[in-house]
């Protein structure tokens, strides 16, 4: 029999937050540029966090990445799922708590992702005519 039981919410959150500071503590130590942080909890299903950050180069933004993964292995917090890491101009690193954005500068200026996800919300009611 197999049962699947809850996790708590709070659980949950501490795992997004540690996760979290890792993830920023690995970043700062590879000099990783412009790090932004966004709370995309109860905005989105995709995870808790998004961290966009900018590497100076494509070999820069590949060493962010590598170092990245690295440290989540050693964490504990297992393999993510990494995309984008062949061309090293924009590479998504998914924990599942926390989705990792590193980009090239002009790469990130030309998606401006987190103007996207700073939009103020819309509070649904009425339209106004």
């Amino acid at each position: 029999m197999v049962s699947i039981l809850p996790q708590s919410s709070e659980r949950g959150a501490d795992a997004a937050a540690r996760a979290l500071e890792l993830i920023l503590n690995s970043l700062e130590d590879s000099k990783a540029e412009d790090i932004v942080t966004i709370n995309i909890a109860g905005k989105s299903a995709l995870g808790d966090y998004m961290v966009v950050v900018t590497g100076r180069s494509s070999r820069h933004v590949m060493a962010i990445c590598d170092h990245l993964v690295t440290d989540l292995k050693d964490e504990g917090l297992g393999s993510p799922r990494v995309e984008g890491q062949e061309s090293g101009d924009w590479v998504l690193i998914d924990t599942g708590d926390v989705i990792v954005h590193v980009f090239r500068p002009e790469i990130r200026e030309f998606y401006n992702i987190e103007k996207m996800w700073a939009a103020p919300e819309i509070e649904e009611g009425p339209l106004l005519h």
